[in-house]
């Protein structure tokens, strides 16, 4: 489904990837664990297309059999709202918008059928027991509530790829729990790839694969 070659990325000089190659197929759930500033999170920003990285000869990223080398900012903008989905430490919601709104808020900016669009909303809703607080706004919903409208937004779309920063970090762990079961679900019903980064060990261990990543490469 994805296939990194050679993957290189700096700051100011600062080697943060170095060298880096994964592969990841259809269905996979991989868990990315490491030190602060071990470059996990960049990562994550380049396999979701919202971060550039360093280009040469040797580098590839294929997605879907995609090159996204080759895409212009409008195509990665297109594929990204398509094909992946982002769950973030905190949840990101407009606060102007109820859960509905913010849920369906990808779906308008990628012209979506509304029809289709709304009945992926009841499923996803029943899956994540949001459906009595759908015409609330966040600010009258708890954190957990907030996490699982958030994992909503990133799922409307039928993405491929969902990517997930931290998003048990800002929860109590009864919280933290019910998200982890969630990802669980998602992965064995929906079938949806999921790649996590995460200091929390249990939610790590639930992954199919747990990767370490240590100064921009791969650790053992």
């Amino acid at each position: 489904m994805i296939e990194i070659k050679n993957l290189n990325k700096s700051y100011n000089n600062q080697i943060v990837l170095n060298n880096l190659s994964m592969k990841i197929d259809k269905g996979d759930f991989i868990s990315i664990v490491g030190p602060s500033g071990a470059g996990k999170t960049t990562l994550l920003n380049i396999l979701g297309t919202i971060d550039s990285f360093d280009k040469n000869d040797k580098t590839s990223l294929l997605f879907e059999k995609i090159d996204l080398t080759k895409l212009n900012d409008k195509e990665l903008s297109s594929f990204r709202n398509k094909k992946i989905g982002f769950i973030f430490q905190f949840h990101q919601l407009l606060p102007e918008l109820t859960a509905r709104e913010n849920i369906l808020l990808p779906t308008m900016i990628g012209k979506f059928d509304a029809s289709k669009s709304h009945d992926n909303l009841n499923k996803l809703s029943s899956i994540l027991d949001i459906n009595k607080i759908l015409d609330k706004k966040p600010e009258f919903l708890s954190g957990g509530e907030k996490q699982r409208v958030a994992v909503a937004r990133a799922l409307i779309n039928n993405p491929s790829l969902l990517l997930a920063d931290e998003p048990t970090g800002n929860l109590d762990s009864d919280n933290a729990k019910k998200i982890q079961e969630l990802f669980k679900k998602i992965n064995k019903e929906l079938g949806v790839t999921i790649v996590l980064v995460t200091h929390n060990e249990k939610f790590s261990k639930i992954a199919r694969k747990c990767l370490v990543l240590k100064d921009g490469k791969w650790s053992k």
